[in-house]
């Protein structure tokens, strides 16, 4: 006998529900990725925020990256409060790619409207992203302003490529779509942290 599929998300899925996506290493979370998540809440008009943590970043060395179980329990610690969830999804998917993961949720969760949530920081090398082009047709993104990233995200291939949209229509806009939110700077990165 063959039962539903496993649930993957973090809580349950409702129809309609407009569900924010923030994947990254979070290594470490800070409260400028809390920061992020607040405003795409706000901005985007979602129910909710999922902040995935990543497995291991493609494009970032391994050796640089704290140990998985470390990075989420720190995320979990940092960011989870009311409509912020932290998941292990990404892990428990298998996807080495946010493309993969896009596509797993948007099969499994059709009934809700997905937005990718990323820095400006991220959204200036979104085109180095593994089937980018396939990524953003699955999903719009919205974008968060980073210090000193402005010009380099607004001038990106992908903010070429795709359309823009108002940050209010974003959950309503049917991919590809982006949409940039100047809101205030938070000066904490990882690197520096790290780096610390």
């Amino acid at each position: 006998m063959t039962g539903a599929p496993p649930r993957l998300a973090p809580e349950p899925v409702f129809a309609g529900m407009r569900i924010g996506l923030y994947g990254g290493s979070f290594n470490p979370a800070h409260a400028g990725h809390r920061h992020v998540a607040q405003t795409a809440l706000a901005r985007f008009g979602l129910d909710r925020v999922w902040a995935l943590v990543s497995p291991q970043n493609p494009l970032k060395p391994a050796g640089e990256t704290a140990p998985y179980e470390e990075r989420l329990a720190a995320a979990r610690a940092c960011l989870e409060g009311p409509r912020i969830r932290v998941s292990d999804l990404e892990t428990r998917l298998g996807s080495r790619f946010s493309f993969e993961t896009a596509r797993a949720l948007t099969a499994r969760y059709p009934q809700a409207r997905f937005v990718w949530i990323m820095g400006a920081d991220a959204f200036a090398g979104l085109h180095r992203w593994r089937n980018w082009r396939d990524f953003a047709a699955m999903m719009p993104v919205g974008v968060i302003s980073r210090p000193g990233w402005t010009v380099a995200a607004l001038r990106s291939p992908a903010a070429q490529a795709l359309p823009r949209v108002a940050p209010p229509l974003l959950c309503g806009t049917r991919p590809p779509g982006w949409s940039y939110v100047a809101a205030p700077f938070r000066t904490e990165s990882s690197t520096a942290i790290r780096a610390r």
